[in-house]
């Protein structure tokens, strides 16, 4: 997007109308945030009597584990941190501590946080805020693990073997202390754990032998600029990303693993995409020139692609529409819980920060951990939590749509009548789908007789913050 004053003011105004239109709360309600300063301060003297304890184990359950190196990975401007982790060998076996926040120590059942965090469901993340799950004096400092303290967490020790397979050995209520807040784009190999390269192998082997399809395509990100204006691009995704992923893959797993083994649990599910979805796949590959043999897999085909050639983003971004949408279920006996493009059973547990349900999820690994019966008041979270947490989805992805849509007609705006060089992604009946070539937009295009991968000329008709569109018509 280019830094012109206009543009700045019209993604603000714009924002502005995003949030009223979907109802994104602009802060807490007083009470809400009273009952989060109480919390604190009762954690602050539990953490403090906790490590000033003389013993590993004290009254209170925590277990002191101040003196593991925990560090933390994530965007660098994120103050909301879910997860700490240190590794280790045993044996030809990985060990991962992976510390998720504590967030159940700061919140009752019930309380008004707890009644708060249900309305919402999820953190919303937009380009000039977030408005969290929980007040800032929780997600953004006492319950963060940030490195400026002891925090209270759940520790799960998860192994993985040679093979790539996570089990979850221990889980335990401990006090922490992160020694880094390390962001993906500045960190460096001798900041990381000399385990973790291995690590992400393991589980990059253990995925290709499920058959799981974790092949992320590149995505359209709106972010502030140094303009104090906005930009939108395809951001690449860097290898920091994929090793912190594996960490929480192996974590979700494993927890997943567990609690289904103990007949409990809420799940993350997604259907693979039916057979005349994999056929229109097949038409769009061959139509973009690439080779895909017939007794190939959709997932051993998804494996060979590199996000960073246009023509296998093309055919990402086809696959990721082609597939049903996730959602959560609880456990239901004689049924499997089955996430294709995991290719397993899977949990979300990693997240509780920025996610409802995975403060239940947290919950429950940690008691059928250590042997102990899931409380009831998590048993029946889990019978509803699937509705709360698909409607703040829904709600979440129709924001991230929005605000692309409108960030795309303001850097267009001003562009009337230039011609662009594009590239069809997909038709369907509303005409074709088409990626610019030289920014970071994705439009329709009213056209006949095109085919996926048709390179196409368009120009630019009209271009409406206010509504958010673009439109475009073919001209070669």
């Amino acid at each position: 997007m280019r830094a012109r004053p206009e543009a700045a003011q019209a993604m603000h105004r714009g924002l502005a109308q995003i949030r009223a239109e979907f109802e994104v709360p602009a802060g807490f309600p007083p009470e809400v945030t009273e009952a989060a300063e109480r919390a604190v301060r009762a954690s602050t003297s539990t953490a403090t009597s906790t490590t000033t304890s003389t013993s590993t184990s004290t009254a209170n359950g925590y277990v002191d584990r101040t003196d593991v190196p925990f560090a933390t990975l994530d965007p660098a401007a994120s103050t909301d941190l879910d997860q700490a982790f240190a590794l280790e060998r045993a044996g030809n076996d990985l060990v991962l501590r992976y510390a998720i926040a504590d967030v159940a120590s700061f919140v009752q059942p019930g309380d008004v946080i707890d009644a708060e965090a249900w309305r919402r469901g999820a953190t919303v993340y937009l380009p000039d805020g977030r408005a969290g799950l929980y007040p800032p004096a929780l997600s953004e400092r006492a319950a963060s693990l940030l490195p400026d303290g002891p925090r209270p967490a759940i520790v799960f020790v998860v192994r993985l073997d040679p093979g790539g397979n996570a089990r979850l050995d221990h889980a335990e209520p401990a006090i922490i202390h992160s020694r880094a807040k390390l962001a993906y784009d500045s960190v460096t190999p001798a900041q990381l754990p000399p385990e973790l390269d291995e690590f992400a192998r393991r589980m990059a082997l253990a995925d290709a032998a499920r058959g799981a399809s974790r092949v992320e395509p590149p995505e359209q990100e709106v972010e502030p600029d140094e303009s104090g204006g906005y930009r939108i691009a395809y951001r690449p995704r860097l290898p920091s990303e994929d090793m912190n992923a594996a960490m929480s893959l192996a974590t979700n797993l494993a927890v997943a693993r567990a609690l289904f083994d103990a007949k409990v649990g809420l799940f993350r599910v997604m259907p693979e995409p039916d057979e005349r979805a994999v056929q229109r796949l097949r038409h769009t590959a061959n139509a973009l020139g690439m080779s895909w043999a017939a007794d190939v897999g959709l997932h051993q085909f998804e494996r060979q692609l590199d996000a960073r050639r246009a023509k296998d983003a093309a055919f990402m971004l086809a696959v990721r529409r082609a597939g049903g949408g996730a959602k959560y279920v609880p456990y239901e006996a004689g049924v499997i819980p089955w996430h294709a493009a995991m290719a397993a059973t899977y949990a979300h547990a990693t997240a509780p920060l920025r996610r409802l349900a995975d403060r239940y999820v947290v919950a429950a690994a940690l008691a059928v951990a250590n042997g102990q019966p899931v409380a009831e008041h998590i048993t029946s979270a889990f019978a509803v939590l699937g509705d709360v947490m698909g409607r703040a989805d829904a709600t979440g992805n129709r924001i991230e749509r929005a605000v692309i849509d409108l960030a795309e007609s303001v850097a267009m705006h001003g562009q009337e009548g230039t011609t662009f060089r594009a590239v069809v992604t997909d038709t369907d009946e509303r005409g074709a789908r088409i990626q610019l070539c030289d920014v970071a937009v994705v439009a329709r295009v009213p056209s006949v007789n095109v085919e996926p991968g048709d390179q196409l000329r368009v120009k630019l008709v009209g271009a409406d913050a206010l509504r958010r569109t673009v439109s475009f018509e073919r001209v070669a």
